[in-house]
């Protein structure tokens, strides 16, 4: 499974092609998919001196597809109604579930502060959960910002708040679930099981797993 963390690179590379085709709103797509691209690189370029679990590749790709779609669409406008009306809901949830996503980071964040032995494993997950919490308030300010400078519907479609005026707050409830739940996973696959200390330069890049190179 080491070209794993290749493959899910090509899946989302085929995905973000295909989502940024007719977009509903070119500038709101171009807005919502700068994270999107710096994420993917610095992943990208990271992945030369340290490789995550798969764990972590798979929980953080999660976050990168839904994102991905969100930003074709606009996060209000998803064609998720069969999931809004299985669970009830008077929106549409595609940008809660979105935002629980974006709480899976946790796990890779304490993964490398284990496994690169600069923190213990309950300091690393409680480390993992303020970061998690301190980037979503962080983007919720960005957001907010952003928003009162491009004003007009894009302005509202690029916040999705769908009215919610506690839609900030409750973004930033959904993505401290995610990082709960996924350092609840954390503690129970324990990635830092069966995987080296890994020190700088020691780590074969995903370019060179793709390339087929040997590590």
């Amino acid at each position: 499974m080491k070209k794993y963390p290749c493959f899910l690179l090509a899946v989302f590379l085929l995905l973000f092609l295909v989502m940024g085709i007719s977009p509903a709103s070119r500038s709101v797509w171009v807005a919502e998919v700068i994270p999107v691209v710096l994420v993917a690189a610095v992943l990208t370029v990271w992945s030369r001196t340290f490789r995550f679990s798969n764990w972590s590749y798979t929980l953080m790709f999660f976050w990168l597809a839904c994102h991905t779609v969100g930003a074709h669409y606009t996060f209000a406008e998803v064609p998720f109604e069969w999931f809004r009306e299985l669970v009830g809901a008077h929106r549409n949830p595609f940008d809660r579930i979105a935002h629980f996503t974006v709480g899976f980071y946790a796990f890779p964040v304490a993964e490398y502060l284990v496994r690169k032995q600069y923190a213990g494993k309950i300091l690393a997950g409680i480390f993992g959960l303020f970061f998690v919490m301190a980037v979503a308030a962080a983007y919720e300010i960005i957001e907010w910002q952003y928003a009162v400078i491009i004003g007009g519907n894009d302005a509202n479609d690029f916040l999705g708040s769908q009215g919610d005026v506690w839609d900030a707050q409750k973004d930033m409830f959904c993505d401290t679930c995610g990082a709960i739940a996924s350092l609840a996973l954390f503690y129970l696959v324990r990635p830092w099981k069966g995987q080296g200390q890994e020190e700088d330069g020691g780590a074969p890049s995903l370019m060179d797993m793709c390339g087929g190179r040997k590590a």
